[in-house]
């Protein structure tokens, strides 16, 4: 359960990048869409790297038995993931549309996972589903006061990549890689298509 929690804790901390890239802008201190943009891509190829060591050279360092869980130990771990998504969402997606998605992913999906019963279903349970939902519509508001549609949509599609498994074969899609990407779709159809 310590380590559960240590899990859920660094994920959150990805919020941090979001908090960075808001201070910066509101006090002008020269860390530009671009700039973040440029950042994440480093930040997602240094993920990548330690993913291939880690399988591939076999570097095993003690946060990864502190951090990973144990079906990873042989596959490309959820961290490595939530990077890629992260900033696969900062480079296709408007910025509110993708700052949103991310908070989605740091902080909406641990406190989806503290209320989960932990059984691998298909579907998540409706008390799962509805505290991801709401949380991430919370998350997104800020970004889309005048248009609440956009942070619905974007929540919807977050809570559908968090409560739904999607396995193809025995390969299973890691949730870290899809909530961004999910609310940035639906976020962005609703932005495109949805009036108020």
């Amino acid at each position: 359960m310590a380590d559960e929690l240590k899990r859920r804790l660094v994920h959150a901390s990805g919020a941090g990048l979001v908090a960075l890239y808001l201070l910066a802008a509101h006090f002008d201190l020269g860390l530009t869409w671009a700039r973040f943009q440029a950042l994440m891509i480093v930040l997602a190829l240094g993920a990548i790297a330690l993913e291939v060591l880690r399988l591939q050279v076999g570097l095993e360092w003690w946060i990864y038995d502190k951090l990973t869980r144990e079906y990873e130990a042989d596959q490309f771990a959820g961290y490595g993931y939530y990077m890629v998504s992260m900033t696969f969402a900062v480079l296709v997606f408007p910025e509110p549309l993708a700052l949103a998605g991310m908070l989605m992913l740091a902080i909406g999906d641990p406190l989806s996972g503290l209320v989960s019963d932990n059984t691998l279903k298909r579907v998540k349970h409706p008390k799962t589903l509805a505290t991801m939902l709401v949380v991430s519509t919370l998350l997104a508001l800020p970004f889309f006061l005048e248009a609440p549609q956009v942070a619905v949509a974007a929540a919807i599609g977050a809570t559908i990549a968090d409560g739904i498994k999607v396995q193809l074969g025995d390969f299973i899609l890691d949730d870290n890689l899809t909530i961004p990407i999910y609310a940035g779709v639906l976020g962005y159809l609703a932005l495109e298509f949805v009036p108020l």
